[in-house]
């Protein structure tokens, strides 16, 4: 017997949980409810899910707060996570993002669009692997120690920052789109906005001083790493 898709509902509101739970039973999956980070954590450790869907505002800790605590877990890591919120603002997407969600879905919701975006978490191709060293002009990124060095100053980036900028430097000279950028940097997510791109670009951008002109945007095609770029 096929086993179902297992998935950790945490959220607060029994209401919303139940309705998400019928659906997603119908639809062939199994759910479990938690309406609080520490119930959440007893069913993680009891029995790994396939999914977490993760509400943004809950009692005690934010389920940005988990999602940060579960992706500095070896255990639950690789576990997909989808931001369940009434919070639309950019800013709060790209928290959300930046803390570890794979995806994010505002309230109210249809189910159909869930089940899609679950299906395309579940799906997804993991993102390349940061792990080794790049140099471009003075600009050095360490995959393995995590650093960031221009002209021999120390940087400090976001986590995804920080892949973004392996991978432009990785593809140096080469226009990406923003869908490319995606696939690559984010892994394969169908339904993250590409505006994400933008936001992140920019902060890339401010994080790197000076060396932020080597991230050029190329209009109507998406962005290039260029050492030309590099303010002298």
């Amino acid at each position: 017997m096929k086993k179902l898709p297992r998935v950790l509902i945490v959220e607060d509101e029994a209401a919303i949980a139940e309705l998400v739970a019928v659906n997603l039973r119908h639809n062939g999956f199994s759910p479990v409810w938690a309406s609080d980070g520490e119930a959440a954590q007893r069913e993680l450790d009891a029995v790994l899910p396939d999914v977490i869907l993760l509400d943004w505002m809950l009692p005690g800790q934010s389920g940005v707060a988990l999602a940060k605590r579960w992706r500095a877990d070896a255990r639950t890591k690789g576990v997909p996570i989808l931001m369940l919120t009434a919070r639309s603002d950019e800013p709060d997407k790209v928290a959300g993002l930046d803390a570890g969600a794979d995806d994010y879905i505002t309230k109210p919701f249809s189910t159909q669009e869930l089940l899609a975006r679950m299906r395309a978490v579940l799906r997804r191709r993991a993102p390349e692997q940061v792990a080794d060293s790049v140099t471009m002009g003075e600009l050095v990124l360490d995959g393995a120690t995590h650093r960031v060095s221009y002209q021999g100053q120390s940087l400090k980036l976001g986590p995804t920052e920080f892949k973004l900028l392996h991978y432009l430097m990785k593809h140096a000279e080469r226009v990406h789109s923003r869908g490319q950028l995606l696939d690559k940097v984010w892994g394969d997510h169908v339904f993250i906005e590409e505006r994400t791109v933008d936001v992140h670009v920019k902060r890339l951008r401010e994080s790197l001083g000076d060396a932020g002109a080597m991230v050029e945007t190329v209009r109507g095609a998406g962005y290039r790493m260029t050492v030309q770029g590099a303010r002298t």
